[in-house]
């Protein structure tokens, strides 16, 4: 009964230090976007125009904002689910896409990948290496960011127009059509479109207050889309196919990996989606602490270019 006793309070103390690191993450979060979007353009800039390359540091603390939205997708960021998905939306707004379409499109990647969704993949009976390509590089580069924010003009559309792009552009190799309808629906269309007009007067508001230095916020932007689009699929390049479960671990330096909120044991999430960011570290010992691949080595080789479908 001790042994158990202990362990109970131990899990509790565990848990109230990891709310309070959750909690501080997500003040930090909100603090680095305010700086990003207005106390830099309104309070620094005119100074001196060299504090512009300190929206460096927002780019380079891209993946743990992510992170942090990822950990709110699964529901596992805040205890309380409504709290959990406030935050969610709120970050969502910050990053610049809705927190609805976040979150259906990274469970739909959850159950369709590499059945579906497989980026990297071309049928050589329906298309060509070259045909592929650039797409492919375009997605790579920043294209996948820019899509999420792309979707933002759905909000303006009645149901029945997104319903039929969805028809439109569903596909066998394609969660889009999917990820439409869902949108569509009523609940998640209204929280949809309330975000989208979140985002588009914060942005819109950020744009003026750089007003002539808004070239620096674009740049910003351009580099949190690559470091997105970089690291999105070098988790599944080159992965069995038919295997939704099927992800690397790749290693990272202890310090980085916890910065990443341990998002580089993929393959752990993925079999295991329901864990907490700070139990992914013993799961992955416990399944015998295998990496499959250092995480430059695996977002460089994705630069060899789309894998014909064998």
């Amino acid at each position: 009964m001790t042994d158990v006793g202990t362990g109970r309070t131990n899990r509790r103390s565990r848990e109230r230090r990891v709310r309070a690191i959750n909690s501080w993450l997500l003040g930090a979060a909100v603090v680095v976007g305010a700086f990003q979007l207005f106390l830099l353009p309104l309070i620094l800039l005119p100074h001196d125009p060299m504090w512009g390359w300190s929206l460096l540091a927002p780019v380079l603390l891209t993946t743990p904002f992510w992170s942090l939205i990822h950990e709110a997708i699964h529901g596992t960021l805040i205890r309380r689910r409504e709290v959990n998905d406030l935050c969610g939306r709120a970050l969502a707004v910050l990053y610049g896409s809705p927190f609805a379409m976040l979150k259906i499109g990274h469970l739909l990647h959850h159950r369709y990948s590499r059945t579906r969704e497989r980026t990297e993949i071309y049928d050589p009976a329906t298309s060509s290496w070259a045909k592929t390509a650039p797409g492919y590089y375009l997605r790579l580069c920043g294209g996948l960011y820019l899509l999420e924010v792309a979707a933002l003009p759905l909000a303006a559309l009645p149901v029945a127009a997104i319903r039929g792009l969805g028809r439109r552009v569903d596909a066998p190799d394609s969660v889009a059509g999917l990820l439409f309808e869902r949108i569509a629906q009523a609940k998640v269309l209204r929280q949809f479109r309330a975000d989208a007009a979140a985002i588009v007067v914060l942005y819109a508001a950020a744009f003026l207050a750089y007003g002539g230095y808004c070239w620096m916020l674009l740049a910003a932007l351009g580099g949190r889309a690559f470091v997105i689009s970089l690291s999105d699929n070098a988790y599944h390049y080159g992965t069995d196919l038919d295997a939704p479960l099927e992800a690397l671990n790749l290693r990272l330096p202890r310090l980085l990996e916890q910065a990443a909120l341990s998002f580089n044991l993929h393959g752990v999430h993925h079999r295991h989606p329901g864990l907490r960011w700070y139990e992914l570290r013993e799961e992955f010992l416990d399944e015998g602490g295998h990496y499959d691949l250092g995480w430059a080595a695996a977002a460089a080789r994705q630069f060899r270019g789309p894998i014909e479908l064998g």
